[in-house]
């Protein structure tokens, strides 16, 4: 590289989007830095410990307030010879039940959560996501053609185990997102913009925590004996 060459010029910046190439000398007494506006600040005591006393007091002052008025939905007392039917878990785990009615307890346990959780830890790193862009607002035709392999993948797939409970949620979401697909940033309306905003993170998030409540709410409300399917109003 030579003084005269144009594609470089000598300055002084810390937008690594605008500037993206650094040619950085770093002797013995200096180190390199980034120099940019650290913005407002504000001590955590008191401003935030405060606010989470307050907080913390109101919750259980409420929790206090809900177990002196009403009492807990408790059954009889546990009797090791009597299992009940089912056996649910705890509601927070209802919806991984749910699965295991479906898969192997490999794959519903193991496999499909674990993931999930690898794709939304990777994904913020995918160059599609640097700047938190739309997922349709570049490339448009290109990445259309992967959400399309695989949305039809993934549906194949619910469709060949008899997931419904999980392919009903799925094609809900891939119709919003083929919404987001025909949007434009200027469109006129305020939801078509909002959906063409989202990155490819915030789609994966929703499409799980969708899943997620649709199955613990089958798995709470819809699940009879021996894991069969039951109306909510009717008694078993």
């Amino acid at each position: 590289m030579t003084e005269n060459d144009p594609k470089y010029e000598a300055g002084f910046s810390s937008n690594a989007k605008k500037d993206p190439v650094r040619v950085v000398f770093v002797t013995k007494k200096t180190s390199a830095k980034v120099i940019g506006d650290a913005g407002p600040q504000l001590m955590s005591y008191p401003h935030l410990l405060i606010r989470e006393a307050i907080a913390f007091m109101v919750l259980v002052i409420g929790l206090v307030s809900v177990a002196l008025f009403w009492d807990a939905p408790l059954e009889q007392l546990a009797n090791p010879l009597l299992t009940p039917n089912p056996a649910k878990a705890p509601w927070y785990f209802l919806g991984l039940q749910e699965l295991l009615h479906y898969f192997p307890p490999v794959v519903a346990g193991v496999l499909a959560p674990g993931l999930v959780v690898m794709a939304l830890i990777v994904i913020p790193y995918f160059k599609v996501n640097i700047e938190a862009e739309g997922l349709f607002l570049k490339d448009r035709q290109r990445r259309l053609s992967i959400f399309y392999v695989v949305a039809s993948v993934l549906s194949v797939f619910l469709l060949a185990f008899k997931v419904y409970a999980a392919l009903v949620p799925t094609l809900i979401m891939v119709g919003v997102m083929l919404i987001a697909a025909q949007s434009s940033s200027q469109s006129p309306s305020a939801f078509r913009r909002y959906l063409v905003a989202r990155p490819l993170s915030y789609w994966v998030m929703t499409w799980f925590l969708f899943e997620l409540v649709v199955l613990t709410a089958i798995g709470t409300f819809f699940r009879g004996p021996g894991w069969s399917w039951v109306w909510p109003w009717q008694p078993y």
